[in-house]
């Protein structure tokens, strides 16, 4: 084959490949879909009184076909609790997936950097004494509690990576040092609380969907809404940012507004699913690495293939939350955190033999 033939088909073989690698990762996309779908049907068949999931579907598709204990006990208490573990698997997912992008830093997440523990140092100053950061907005003292220290934290680690000579390790050190911060603030505020009061905070951090109720869902369904078209407007820059600040900064991005905005997404993101649901650790972490493995670092893909992630990771949490112990659901924020430290070990480990 001569250079000139060569140079003639090369640019049709390349657009044959583009092509082909993005029908390849909607494939994966509408896989990660029917899967969440799955382990969605199979949440909702768990419980007490176990059904078929030929009767789940019914249930969700012609309600008026079965019977009104079916009924009731589908939509009006597992479901709640099964769509509310995707919500917050996506969006913890997201959360940590958006910090990975913008601090080029693999091992961050809402929890890994303290994000969480900041929103559960609010949200529990709520629950055990009270305490509104916003006396006017006492009707909404928990999620608006938990965002503002989510917040704090967030605009923390921003003015600590805007400084000269800081690394990546840097970072995460201080991430790490505020989450022993804000557990030493909650074995705090457990000493001084009532006895009534510890138990809700203590049941409350272990992380729990049970509690989900329709209005507590459609607030963080509502967030997740906002939040996901708005990141997406950022897709190009977003997936620039992996480049390196140098390079994104020179094809037109400005790293500072970006991430600034981004951490702000993030907290908001983080609040809502700590103050509804407590502290649930590792997803923000395991699910972006499952999805950058899947579909690669465009944002066209990875941002739903995280929230897709994140969502089944829950829900099969929630699942194995039922089925550990017949009779008795686990909290979740338990099952992901065995799932999780494995998986984050891994990273370090992998880490440390690639830097060699």
């Amino acid at each position: 084959m001569t250079e000139e033939t060569t140079a003639i088909t090369s640019p049709a073989s390349e657009r044959h490949f583009y092509r082909a690698l993005v029908v390849r990762r909607q494939l994966i996309l509408a896989a990660l879909l029917v899967a969440l779908l799955t382990s969605l049907c199979v949440d909702l068949a768990l419980g007490p009184a176990r059904y078929s999931l030929g009767e789940v579907v019914t249930a969700l598709i012609t309600p008026d076909a079965v019977s009104d204990q079916i009924r009731v006990i589908l939509w009006e208490i597992r479901m709640p609790v099964a769509l509310m573990a995707l919500v917050v698997g996506a969006s913890l997912s997201i959360a940590g997936a958006q910090m990975q992008t913008i601090l080029s830093n693999p091992l961050a997440s809402p929890f890994t950097l303290g994000i969480s523990a900041g929103a559960g140092f609010g949200a529990a100053l709520a629950l055990a004494f009270g305490v509104a950061l916003i006396p006017a907005a006492i009707d909404y003292v928990i999620p608006l509690n938990a965002f503002l220290m989510a917040m704090l934290t967030s605009f923390l680690i921003h003015a600590l990576s805007m400084r000269r000579g800081v690394t990546i390790e840097t970072i995460v050190l201080l991430g790490i040092a505020m989450v022993f911060i804000f557990n030493s603030l909650m074995a705090l505020i457990q000493f001084f609380a009532s006895q009534q009061a510890v138990a809700a905070v203590v049941f409350w951090t272990m992380g729990s969907l049970t509690k989900a109720t329709w209005p507590k869902l459609w607030m963080s369904l509502a967030v997740l809404c906002v939040v996901i078209p708005l990141l997406a407007r950022h897709g190009w820059a977003l997936t620039a940012m992996r480049l390196g600040e140098a390079k994104a900064e020179s094809l037109g991005v400005k790293p500072r507004a970006l991430r600034l905005e981004v951490l702000i997404l993030v907290s908001l993101l983080s609040a809502m699913a700590v103050a509804f649901v407590g502290t649930i650790g590792f997803i923000g972490l395991v699910g972006p690495h499952i999805a950058r493995m899947l579909v690669g670092e465009d944002q066209r893909f990875f941002l739903p293939a995280s929230a897709l992630c994140g969502a089944l990771i829950l829900s099969i949490g929630s699942v194995i939350s039922k089925i550990v112990l017949p009779g008795t659901v686990i909290p979740i924020g338990i099952i992901t955190s065995l799932v999780g430290i494995p998986f984050f070990l891994f990273l370090i480990l992998s880490r440390r033999k690639a830097s060699w």
